[in-house]
């Protein structure tokens, strides 16, 4: 338990934004003494606070914050807040928010981000729950958030579950942006031979210009590290199984029950369910594949068409990102200033990067922009690196170096571009062996057609 400028936490030994001594430790207790030990606790707790009181808790997603909010919920009184600051799915603090209010306690999901950089210099923290909650909770937060051009990284997203659900699409943009880097560094290895430790210094000079973001910099500092024990770089010795948290298939799955494509966050998350089946990877090696690599003949131009994919690849993630947050917000009825997101996105979290201040210039100028690449200032950056993009997915492609992030971006934009999809012929299918109907161009109305019997087309009664 922790108490600073009247902001109380509780946590586990594995949170990043407590110092003081753990409530309960979740993962190793059992279920009943878990809940005797976080009551205990509690009420001790709760005695120690002056009214109203607050507190946050950082414990492990599930059951553990479950116990840990009963446990809160009988020793606290109404008007307190309690404050979940750990990676919830959101439709359990919907569920939690709404048990909770019954109450009078105001319960409050913050996702915050930052890692053990944010703990020590500020974390984005992006709370939802009431508006009474925020007027307490507001100046609190603002103290201990991180600063980007003199503007505190923190806002209301919105009720209930809305802090978490924007919190869980941070982290599905950033599975996409960590993907991408690592195709880069791929390609770049791969086309030009370079080492690791010459790669970081093209991904220092990158983070110079309009790639400048957190990922890109400690990409160049990871790249750096030499093995202690075999002199190798680091990144040669680490195992290449990328591990996951959960939060990027919440973010994947989520946007799917919305209808809303989210291409380069699901092919970055499919490729780390890949990299963790080697199994799977040893039995495959030797599939048929193209028999030369990548050819460069340009190191320098090549090098400068990965970086503008790169580029496009990532206003892709970002704009899909923000399609999954706008849906959702009208799903749930939240109020999302898109560009408000944006802003506190800046600084102290892990997808923190310049140009996110493009994309709250953007949603200032047009708050109900349908599609984030069509702002003027990402449709010019497509234009400029389209071309250099489409030659890195080819040579990816043709030289059988795995890029599904570069790939499932580029099909995207090109789908979002096109006049006519194939989609009319899918509807033709599934009109055939479904009945499922179908719309036409030159009319309006539902149809269906016999295809069973003459063929002949009737009007029908829509079933989409």
């Amino acid at each position: 338990m922790s108490s600073t400028g009247g902001l109380t936490s509780i946590s586990t030994p594995a949170s990043s934004l407590s110092s003081g001594s753990s409530v309960a430790n979740c993962e190793e207790s059992s279920e009943a003494g878990m809940k005797w030990s976080a009551r205990a606790a509690a009420r001790k707790f709760a005695a120690s606070l002056s009214k109203p009181r607050t507190a946050i808790i950082m414990v492990k997603a599930g059951r553990p914050t479950d116990a840990v909010i009963d446990a809160l919920v009988e020793v606290f009184e109404p008007g307190d807040i309690i404050v979940d600051g750990g990676n919830a799915l959101f439709t359990d603090t919907i569920r939690r928010e709404k048990a909770v209010r019954k109450t009078g306690i105001n319960f409050v999901g913050a996702g915050i981000s930052g890692g053990e950089e944010g703990a020590l210099l500020g974390p984005s923290i992006m709370p939802g729950g009431s508006d009474e909650s925020w007027v307490t909770l507001g100046p609190i937060l603002k103290s201990i958030a991180a600063v980007a051009e003199g503007e505190p990284c923190v806002t209301h997203v919105g009720h209930d579950g809305a802090g978490h659900f924007v919190k869980m699409v941070h982290n599905g943009i950033e599975y996409a942006d960590m993907q991408l880097i690592a195709e880069a560094y791929d390609l770049i290895r791969r086309g030009t031979g370079k080492t690791p430790a010459e790669i970081a210094d093209v991904f220092a000079q990158w983070n110079t210009g309009e790639l400048e973001s957190y990922l890109i910099e400690i990409t160049a500092e990871v790249l750096r590290q030499v093995d202690a024990a075999t002199g190798r770089p680091l990144v040669d010795v680490i195992v290449d199984q990328a591990g996951a948290k959960g939060t990027g298939a919440w973010t994947v799955q989520t946007a799917l029950s919305l209808g809303v494509p989210v291409s380069g966050i699901a092919e970055a998350t499919f490729a780390r369910s890949l990299s963790s089946h080697p199994e799977q990877r040893e039995v495959s090696q030797n599939l048929p594949g193209p028999s030369e690599g990548v050819q460069v003949a340009d190191v320098d131009a090549f090098i400068e068409d990965v970086r503008l994919a790169l580029y496009a690849s990532k206003i892709v993630a970002y704009s899909q990102g923000f399609d999954e947050i706008r849906a959702a917000a009208a799903e749930y009825r939240w109020s999302i200033g898109l560009g408000a997101v944006a802003k506190i996105w800046r600084a102290g979290c892990i997808i923190r990067a310049q140009f996110l201040n493009r994309i709250a210039d953007a949603y200032q100028a047009e708050p109900d922009l349908p599609v984030l690449l069509t702002a003027p200032y990402f449709a010019d950056a497509l234009q400029r690196t389209q071309g250099a993009w489409r030659r890195i997915v080819q040579a990816a492609a043709g030289s059988g170096i795995p890029a599904p992030a570069f790939s499932s971006s580029l099909a995207y934009y090109d789908g979002l571009r096109a006049e006519r999809l194939p989609a009319a012929l899918i509807q033709g299918q599934r009109d055939f062996f479904g009945a499922h109907t179908y719309q036409r161009t030159d009319k309006p109305g539902t149809f269906h057609t016999l295809w069973s019997a003459d063929r002949s087309e009737l009007e029908a009664e829509d079933t989409h």
